[in-house]
């Protein structure tokens, strides 16, 4: 064998070893079912592209005073409340205050309706003004939102039963909200008294994920963009401080996030917990199944997904009333939360379930156990399953 013959088959064994070093070193890319993040499938090049500018303004940027931030915020960074996409946890809760019923927040003169619990140096924040009713909201996770955006308003009012006229204790509610001034209805939006069907927040008080981004901008972060240029400290209307184009990436980012996968789906265990999910009326409120509407965006028009959800309000019953609500729902009143993603909740909350509107569940049984009014008869079925069913439920809630 010759020297050159040598040095080849030299550099080949390194490289075959290099090869099978970097296997055993680096880290396997995770499973697709076992985190949140990442683009929906059918995305083109050039959305894929605009996706990771999305991705760039909601978990790299942290903004200073300097660009803007301020000078009452909550937070200086998207991720800091929704870390991994996933759940916030009791140290990034925000609070509400202002408003107890429909007539709208007697407090807007006084900061509401979101409490700016730090400031710059130099300022105060603020504290809920006495006489204040207010809630704590946790962050929620933002993966799949883009799936719920595109469901029909015909969708949603289908699955409303105001009079309970199937007689089985439920009567789920859209609640109808106001519209501000940059947003714009869709195509197949239905009016009623010159309000449209919201579907996100805690009372599905917001309309659209751009009122979603813009509000949290503002209201999180004090900082104005040409959609809402308002200063969240004085009140007077100032020059933006987040360019248009990057709020947009990020409505599509958060758009196009994919929805949680479940897990253990051919274990025996979830699949007697699905059949007790539907079996104690889980089901009527939570719904498993959804389909979208037309959606500009190719990869969400007309598609068929799984969370567990019917974007209606529900009477949950004097344990959950705070005595502070949004738009027109009654205070004791909240949007049916996605269950979707809930088994990787704990990833992003530190370990540890902070469950419901405000966090204060710390497992999903206490969760289940919260539910009163129009849920009293599904936790009563709980309490009443064997311990067995209880933990074959839970693992089936653990997979979604």
């Amino acid at each position: 064998m010759n020297n050159k013959s040598i040095q080849l088959l030299t550099g080949m064994t390194c490289l075959a070893l290099l090869v099978f070093s970097c296997h055993k070193i680096l880290p396997a890319q995770p499973a697709d079912d076992s985190i949140l993040d990442g683009p929906i499938a059918g995305l083109s090049s050039m959305e894929n592209a605009r996706f990771l500018q999305g991705d760039i303004a909601f978990n790299d940027e942290v903004f200073t005073q300097q660009t803007g931030l301020g000078p009452l915020f909550v937070t200086n960074n998207c991720a800091s409340c929704h870390a991994g996409d996933g759940k916030g946890h009791p140290f990034t809760t925000l609070t509400r205050f202002g408003q107890t019923d429909h007539t709208g927040n007697q407090f807007l003169n006084f900061g509401g309706p979101q409490l700016q619990n730090r400031a710059l140096p130099g300022f105060t924040p603020e504290q809920v003004p006495a006489g204040a009713t207010f809630s704590r909201f946790t962050p929620p996770a933002v993966t799949g939102l883009g799936f719920l955006s595109y469901v029909t308003d015909a969708t949603i009012l289908a699955l409303a039963d105001p009079n309970d006229a199937d007689g089985d204790g439920i009567s789920g509610v859209p609640n109808w909200i106001s519209l501000p001034g940059y947003v714009h209805a869709s195509p197949d939006a239905i009016v009623q008294n010159g309000k449209y069907i919201g579907r996100f927040g805690k009372k599905a008080s917001v309309y659209d994920l751009l009122q979603q981004t813009v509000e949290a901008y503002n209201q999180d972060m004090g900082i104005a963009s040409a959609y809402n240029p308002k200063d969240v400290y004085t009140g007077a209307d100032i020059d933006p401080e987040v360019a248009t184009q990057t709020v947009n990436n990020l409505v599509f980012y958060l758009q196009t996030l994919k929805a949680p996968v479940q897990r253990n789906t051919s274990d025996p265990t979830v699949q007697k917990g699905n059949a007790l999910f539907n079996a104690i009326q889980c089901a009527a409120c939570h719904k498993p199944e959804m389909k979208t509407g037309p959606a500009p965006i190719a990869a969400l028009s007309g598609k068929v997904f799984f969370p567990y959800t019917d974007l209606l309000l529900h009477d949950m019953g004097s344990d959950l009333n705070d005595g502070y609500t949004e738009g027109q729902a009654l205070t004791s009143e909240w949007r049916t939360p996605p269950l979707w993603g809930l088994g990787l909740s704990i990833g992003s909350q530190g370990g540890q379930y902070f469950l419901m509107h405000d966090g204060r569940a710390t497992s999903i049984e206490a969760a289940i156990l919260l539910h009163g009014g129009e849920a009293q008869n599904s936790r009563s079925q709980y309490q009443q399953l064997s311990a067995a069913d209880k933990q074959a439920l839970i693992a089936f809630l653990k997979s979604l």
